[in-house]
């Protein structure tokens, strides 16, 4: 066991730690200090009596010896050093993690807790642009500002104004005050979240994605098939809408997770570089299946960052996993050419598709996408279908040219675009 392997290496760190002289643990315990020394450098195996012993005087648990950090937070801190790490020793994570688990919790904690952050703030400013709601409240407030200006303007002008027009004008400010205060708490009310409280988002989606951002969309507790999807809904935290949102995702993803277990199918995903059609092709595995297993790659093993969309006929995105240089509004706008949404007028034939956005660095992304009809279509109902695509940032830049793609309309520059939907924001450069 890798435990045991490195049990003699915690020892001896933990020792160093406190400062401990090794004649003086083994004469504690009541060993010689040579086969300590032997036990220290992983050359005898150790446990019973004798673990519980050394464990007391190095003040640890004999467990942590043996197992080290457990997985969820080994996990945690390698999603940390992939997302947010720059020359990070990620190799040595769980020797870190064995010598200050306490640091090591904190540190998963803390990534845990900036990707919920991220996903909230990404979130708050698709609405700003996207979310009628608030967009009325915003005008509302615009609004009674400018009512409240112009009759400020009125009142303090060089004109004489008898009192039934000062009355009314005063009546008009009172009013357009009223409008003012009651819009600014509806959007505090819109944009209020409780920190650490996911269902206190603004929709059940909303929720169910800022949990899939806090597990990396990896679900570790699925994966080493410790609990099943009732149980981490229930102690989600989310409402009962998001957490009917929740369960169907988890529920296929324990799916997935039989058919494609995770030992197999990251070194298949290595050995194949990462080619969904590769891996089919071997597994046997339904493409979109293949899809979500890639996405589901734990950060910090070496895996590349893989982006996930779902949409569903109406192109409504039901599942969305973000990496750099890949967003996507979460409340319409989308450009329809991501080949997501493209997907569902081709149902069942997987495709790949190379993208460049028009940021200025001209960001090229690989796209691989497939719809598939949920029940079979029958006279007189329409077909249900749901579209699957993930995306890979960095693609090799042979083979066919890249298809010019966009965010959203309202901040694209390519003006000649004939899929264009509405014109572009007042300073969005053409391109």
């Amino acid at each position: 066991m890798v435990g045991q392997k490195l049990a003699g290496s915690r020892i001896r760190e933990r020792r160093l730690d406190r400062g401990l002289r090794q004649a003086a643990v083994a004469e504690t315990v009541g060993i010689s200090a040579s086969y300590l020394n032997l036990i220290e450098h992983n050359r005898r195996r150790i446990g019973g009596k004798l673990l519980t012993n050394i464990a007391r005087v190095l003040e640890v648990e004999p467990a942590l010896l043996i197992e080290g950090a457990d997985t969820e937070t080994l996990d945690g801190m390698r999603t940390a050093a992939s997302v947010f790490g720059k020359d990070v020793e990620v190799a040595r994570a769980e020797e870190l993690a064995a010598r200050y688990p306490g640091w090591a919790t904190l540190i998963a904690d803390q990534a845990q807790r900036i990707a919920a952050l991220q996903a909230q703030v990404q979130a708050l400013g698709d609405r700003m642009a996207h979310d009628p709601q608030l967009s009325g409240a915003l005008h509302d407030v615009i609004t009674a500002v400018s009512g409240i200006r112009s009759t400020a303007a009125i009142l303090v002008g060089p004109e004489d104004l008898d009192a039934d027009w000062q009355k009314r004008f005063h009546q008009n400010i009172h009013d357009d005050s009223l409008r003012l205060a009651a819009s600014g708490e509806a959007i505090v009310a819109l944009l209020a979240a409780p920190e650490a409280d996911l269902a206190g988002a603004a929709a059940p989606t909303e929720q169910v994605w800022a949990w899939l951002a806090q597990t990396g969309f990896h679900v570790t507790a699925l994966e080493d098939e410790r609990e099943t999807p009732q149980s981490i809904c229930a102690a989600a935290g989310l409402g009962p809408a998001a957490t009917s949102i929740l369960l169907p995702y988890l529920t296929r993803y324990a799916a997935d997770v039989a058919a494609l277990p995770m030992g197999r199918f990251a070194k298949l995903a290595r050995d194949t570089g990462y080619d969904p059609s590769q891996i089919a092709l071997q597994t046997g595995a339904r493409f979109d299946q293949v899809l979500r297993r890639l996405a589901s790659l734990p950060a910090g093993e070496g895996h590349p960052p893989i982006g996930l969309a779902q949409c569903d006929a109406s192109g409504t995105l039901q599942v969305f996993k973000q990496i750099a240089g890949f967003a996507l509004p979460r409340f319409g706008g989308t450009c329809p050419l991501w080949p997501v949404f493209s997907a569902l007028a081709r149902p069942e034939q997987p495709f790949q598709q190379d993208v460049v956005l028009p940021d200025g660095e001209e960001t090229r992304l690989r796209c691989f996408a497939v719809s598939n009809l949920q029940a079979l279509p029958h006279l007189g109902a329409p077909p249900t279908a749901t579209s699957t695509m993930i995306v890979v940032a960095h693609p090799p830049d042979h083979g066919p040219a890249p298809l010019p793609i966009g965010i959203s309309c309202r901040i694209c520059p390519r003006m000649g675009c004939e899929s264009r939907r509405e014109p572009a924001l007042t300073g969005v450069a053409p391109g």
